[in-house]
């Protein structure tokens, strides 16, 4: 996919990011764009000399020898090749951003768990000082698992660069507004949208507007994919073609400069002289992208029951189990509920799969009560959960007309492994001691009367 009509000019050295983004519609689609005419080799990926003087590289994603529908890679040709942006590496300590495992004996994890909205702290704090792991699971080493964390960003990023070689980061904005400028181009983003940013894939982010607040699922496994619809078909649920990608865009900077690397749940950091955003144009698939969650279409029940909250996934990382995700990123949004003789908020259950919930904005209709906007909650698995008693009763008593679920926005990241609660989320985070409770005057309606309901 060939950007034509939109091209970005480069950043002279005594400007900041002036630039506007521009993006590529496609989800997984093989793209091609050039901040500068010409700078995008034709029909060969790796020429003896590249236009302006750049230098190509491939950026993998996958094995070289991945399956095609399944291979990931795209070609960069950039002021500097990449070692350029690589020297000698000492640790840092970034203690609040933890990597699975991260099993603490005196932390327990077995429970049902909620939080208040993480708060903000007087104290500037930028992408990778304001990160705040919640829960870990799976293990980085084996590439399996995941962590969830909460951000809190007050300050742009100035000279420092970062990326993850352990994973890919699913970003859920709930406050606030960042810009994420990386090798491949810029994304701003915002409530209300997501952004995915892969693994090893460098970047800086700056505040547009803050203080901004929102969760990461972080991603060691198999990459983010749209899930099989089934019968539904071709259409409905996450759409490909609302998937943006940005264009290239490209720094030229001669300034000092910091790499941090996080490898294997260590950080390491390397000091250059140049901004190392330096890709002038790219083609290939495996790149950033972001979505906009109002795009999301709902489909669910038409007539009786309720489907499983499955029917809302928006992406799913697989992993070998097939048909059981490593991670499932599923969307609560407004709908209608229509269904008759039915309860119609989500039932009680308990599964194999560890279930961490956040609330963008607006109510949740299971919980409509101490589950706000900006909070969390985490159901692990094979523990049962469902509607407090309020919830409960409303829903079995209510008149089921049509009923529209509007001004809601919640999440749920799921996965197949057990998600362990980090230091901080057990006891710096605002947890909610009482929400074990909310069940605790659920009442026995049983008599043995036959045919009483």
């Amino acid at each position: 996919m060939k950007d034509q009509s939109q091209t970005t000019a480069f950043v002279q050295a005594s400007q900041k990011t002036a630039l506007t983004p521009g993006y590529m519609p496609g989800f997984g689609n093989d793209f091609e764009t050039e901040a500068l005419p010409g700078a995008l080799p034709q029909g060969s990926n790796s020429p003896q000399k590249c236009e302006y003087g750049l230098y190509g590289e491939q950026l993998s994603g996958t094995a070289f020898t991945a399956p095609s529908h399944q291979n990931e890679r795209s070609w960069c040709y950039r002021i500097r090749p990449s070692v350029k942006h690589s020297r000698r590496y000492r640790k840092i300590n970034l203690p609040l951003w933890r990597t699975a495992p991260n099993v603490i004996s005196d932390v327990v994890s077995l429970g049902q768990y909620r939080w208040d909205p993480v708060p903000h702290s007087d104290t500037p704090l930028t992408w990778l000082t304001g990160m705040r792991t919640m829960t870990t699971a799976g293990d980085v080493n084996t590439q399996t698992g995941m962590a969830s964390h909460i951000y809190l960003v007050t300050a742009s990023m100035e000279d420092t660069y970062f990326y993850s070689a352990d994973s890919e980061l699913l970003i859920v904005p709930q406050e606030g507004q960042l810009r994420f400028f990386t090798e491949l181009g810029i994304i701003e983003l915002a409530r209300q949208e997501i952004a995915v940013i892969p693994r090893g894939l460098l970047y800086r982010v700056e505040v547009l507007e803050g203080p901004a607040r929102g969760f990461i699922c972080e991603n060691y496994g198999q990459t983010f994919a749209l899930p099989s619809r089934g019968p539904i078909g071709a259409n409905c649920l996450a759409n490909r073609r609302d998937f943006k990608t940005p264009v290239a865009a490209f720094e030229d900077r001669e300034t000092p400069s910091r790499v941090v690397i996080k490898w294997c749940g260590q950080f390491h950091e390397t000091r250059i002289g140049h901004s190392p955003l330096d890709v002038v144009a790219w083609h290939g698939n495996y790149a950033p992208y972001k979505y906009n969650l109002n795009d999301y279409c709902p489909v669910g029940a038409v007539l009786f029951d309720h489907p499983d909250p499955s029917i809302y996934t928006v992406l799913t990382a697989p992993s070998g189990v097939q048909g059981t995700a490593n991670i499932d990123f599923v969307l609560f949004r407004d709908r209608w509920n229509v269904a008759e003789e039915t309860f119609r908020p989500p039932w009680y259950h308990k599964n194999i799969m560890s279930e961490l919930m956040g609330n963008i904005y607006g109510q949740y209709d299971a919980k409509p009560q101490g589950f706000v906007p900006g909070g969390m909650s985490l159901h692990n698995m094979m523990l049962p959960h469902g509607p407090d008693k309020d919830a409960f009763e409303k829903a079995s008593n209510a008149d089921l007309e049509p009923q529209k679920l509007a001004q809601t926005m919640s999440f749920m990241f799921e996965t197949r492994f057990p998600q362990h609660l980090t230091k901080f989320a057990a006891t710096d985070a605002p947890l909610q001691d009482d929400y074990i409770d909310c069940w605790s005057d659920i009442e026995k309606k049983f008599d043995g009367t036959p045919g009483k309901k």
